[in-house]
């Protein structure tokens, strides 16, 4: 299977480049996956395809403001650093640019010294392990030196960081924000429940391949970063519950998708569990975890379209984004949403 396949026409002003004043009043397009018929909606409407007894599940993963501007001790070039992922104490595997500055012994200074990097080890594609030296509380530190890693296609300064985090994110340790979960507000989440409908939360770090494009063109020969995750075990016997009782699973957004299929593919039901998931999900996958999945506009020829088209076709999700150009929705993490039913 080409990544080609998987490339479609955007214009760059559909782009959003800026969070909506309101954040559950983004559109939704609503897809059947099975006809692909098409209907248009403001977000609020998704609590009229959540039925009693429904499980509605979120990744409650919290962004670190894990980008670093400093300047190398011995030259003074400004060096940017990205946190991705903490392998162990104050250890992180980070990006880097630019990379080639950054030897093992490198030292990268933050904040006239509050906050410095040392390099313990030379990656490939920009990646450094630095160890982080400090006194105090790290994300205290973050949170007064660091930024919120936007994404590369957002040019816009975000002048609420808040705004880069769902109203639910607790878990402090993503490099990006599972985006689905930005058009809820706690009011939205209060009405879906009073409906019946059931919310738990899992955790999902998101991480490197998120920043990473496809860089071949075969895609089963791309190879997915590992990223954190757990569940909990009231939610997998909900899960589990829910399953039996014949009602829906519906994820919100790609990363609580990935892993709900992680968890089911390795043991077969919900349980308590927490690990690393390289799962890649495109055409061809068969899905044991969801039953359906709220969802962003993609990039092109990323791996997230790729989930999506494995979940409600490949002809459906592009047919949908050519609607969507047309009908000018906005695209990417800031944009609008789908509800694949």
């Amino acid at each position: 299977m080409n990544v080609a396949d998987f490339d479609y026409y955007l214009p760059e002003e559909l782009i959003a480049q800026t969070p909506l004043k309101v954040r559950d009043s983004s559109r939704l397009m609503v897809m059947d996956r099975n006809t692909g018929e098409i209907e248009h909606h403001v977000f609020t409407d998704i609590i009229d395809y959540l039925n009693k007894g429904d499980t509605l599940v979120l990744n409650d993963t919290k962004v670190l403001p894990a980008r670093l501007i400093g300047v190398k001790e011995e030259t003074n070039a400004v060096i940017e650093i990205l946190l991705l992922k903490n392998l162990e104490s104050d250890i992180w595997e980070c990006l880097t640019k630019p990379a080639r500055r950054i030897k093992v012994g490198t030292i990268v200074s933050f904040g006239n010294g509050e906050l410095k990097a040392k390099c313990i080890y030379e990656g490939e594609e920009g990646i450094r392990h630095f160890e982080l030296l400090y006194s105090g509380i790290l994300l205290e530190i973050l949170e007064k030196l660091g930024t919120m890693p936007l994404p590369p296609y957002i040019h816009e300064k975000l002048k609420d960081q808040s705004r880069y985090q769902t109203v639910y994110a607790k878990e402090v340790g993503s490099a990006a924000a599972p985006t689905a979960g930005l058009h809820f507000t706690k009011e939205l989440l209060k009405r879906i429940e009073d409906k019946g409908v059931h919310v738990c939360y899992i955790t999902l770090h998101v991480g490197l391949g998120t920043f990473r494009p496809v860089s071949v063109s075969n895609i089963e020969e791309h190879e997915m970063h590992s990223e954190y995750y757990s569940m909990k075990k009231e939610v997998a016997n909900l899960l589990n519950e829910t399953r039996k009782n014949g009602k829906r699973i519906i994820a919100v957004g790609t990363t609580t998708a990935r892993t709900l299929e992680t968890i089911r593919r390795d043991y077969a039901e919900f349980v308590e569990c927490s690990g690393w998931t390289n799962i890649f999900i495109y055409p061809g996958f068969t899905f044991k975890g969801i039953d359906a999945l709220i969802t962003n506009f993609h990039l092109p020829k990323s791996t997230l379209i790729m989930l999506v088209s494995a979940f409600a076709g490949k002809e459906n999700i592009l047919n949908a984004y050519k609607v969507a150009v047309k009908e000018k929705y906005r695209f990417f993490s800031f944009g609008d949403a789908m509800f694949l039913k």
